[in-house]
């Protein structure tokens, strides 16, 4: 019984190791499976540095197992005292140089490759931190001026296409990071920053971003998605982006875009071939398109968008207009039931 015990014990001690294995293995965000040049460098490091450290923990544990054996205290025998020993005293001295040198040398390597000069060619994208979402303007010019498409929290990009990315903040300090794509660069106020990288994967599922420095009340809420796109799939996204929104095509959509361009909603969103021109909010011209609404947090969906429109702040607790104008405020206060309703089909049907 003593032994089922003993063994149970050890059991519940591995299973919070074994726990965070498997979530970092199959989370959605993983960093151990890298799709870009980027993530590979970065993971090279990871795998460097792991190994380096599970010899130095099992060489430390079979030493320490070792000596505590063969020089024990025993019946008839004083336990020995190693001291003043100059060959042992000029290996333990050595053997940590030689890791820490090691580990040195590829990560120069990687932070000299991720944060070289981006190659000449590259899709070159503005992302900008506001609270608390991401806003993507993309220079398909090569002009330097980043208005030739915009949108929000969906970056989309092509396979084996280097990306050059802008990272300016409008508001407090935030931080750009796509785990499988590229590693974390802050987005500082005032300050421009940027990075870039090379996807390798298309791929049909999102890869997924994140906002990794605390930015406020909702700094949890503020993510993204990535799309890798073969280069007919990149090619036909902008295109879609880039063309005016197109008329509702139902009656409650029509409706909605009535309602929509009679309210608030045009001094702050932009909708293309409209007179909707306004700066503050997300560019809604093909929000129908994306797959999710409020910065990543919701499907996109009719019901959604009415709970959104509704009253934001309930979805993404901070955005008190009161605290700050360029909050959305709660729709429900001045319109009724229906017309959000409208508001919202009208929304799915941008696409």
């Amino acid at each position: 019984m003593r032994i089922v015990r003993d063994q149970t014990r050890r059991l519940l001690l591995l299973a919070p190791l074994v726990l965070l294995a498997l979530l970092a293995a199959c989370g959605d965000q993983t960093t151990i499976d890298p799709k870009s040049d980027n993530t590979n460098e970065i993971h090279t490091v990871y795998v460097i540095v792991f190994w380096l450290a599970m010899f130095v923990f099992v060489a430390i544990m079979a030493i320490t197992l070792i000596l505590a054996v063969w020089y024990r205290e025993r019946p008839g025998r004083v336990a020995r005292q190693i001291h003043g020993n100059t060959r042992l005293e000029v290996l333990w001295t050595i053997i940590p140089i030689a890791i820490v040198v090691v580990m040195i040398v590829p990560s120069w390597r990687a932070i000299a490759n991720t944060t070289d000069s981006p190659p000449e060619g590259s899709l070159e994208v503005r992302a900008i931190g506001k609270q608390w979402w991401f806003e993507f303007q993309y220079d398909l010019n090569d002009d330097g001026v980043f208005d030739d498409l915009i949108t929000a929290n969906e970056l989309h990009i092509e396979v084996d296409q280097p990306v050059h990315i802008v990272l300016p903040s409008e508001d407090v300090i935030h931080s750009f990071w796509i785990p499988q794509l590229v590693g974390k660069v802050d987005m500082v106020p005032g300050h421009e920053n940027d990075l870039w990288f090379t996807p390798n994967t298309a791929s049909k599922e999102a890869y997924l971003g994140q906002c990794a420095e605390f930015c406020g009340t909702s700094h949890a809420n503020m993510r993204f998605r990535v799309f890798v796109h073969d280069k007919a799939g990149f090619d036909a996204w902008v295109a879609n982006e880039t063309s005016a929104a197109i008329e509702p095509t139902s009656e409650l959509g029509q409706q909605g875009k009535d309602v929509f361009l009679r309210s608030a909603c045009i001094g702050c969103h932009t909708v293309n071939g409209t007179i909707a021109a306004g700066r503050i909010g997300p560019d809604l011209s093909h929000v129908g398109s994306r797959e999710t609404i409020a910065a990543g947090i919701m499907d996109n969906s009719v019901e959604n968008l009415v709970e959104w429109i509704s009253n934001p702040s309930e979805v993404k607790p901070g955005m008190d207009p009161e605290d700050d104008t360029r909050f959305m405020p709660a729709f429900e206060t001045v319109l009724s039931p229906d017309e959000i309703r409208q508001i919202a089909q009208y929304l799915t049907e941008l696409k």
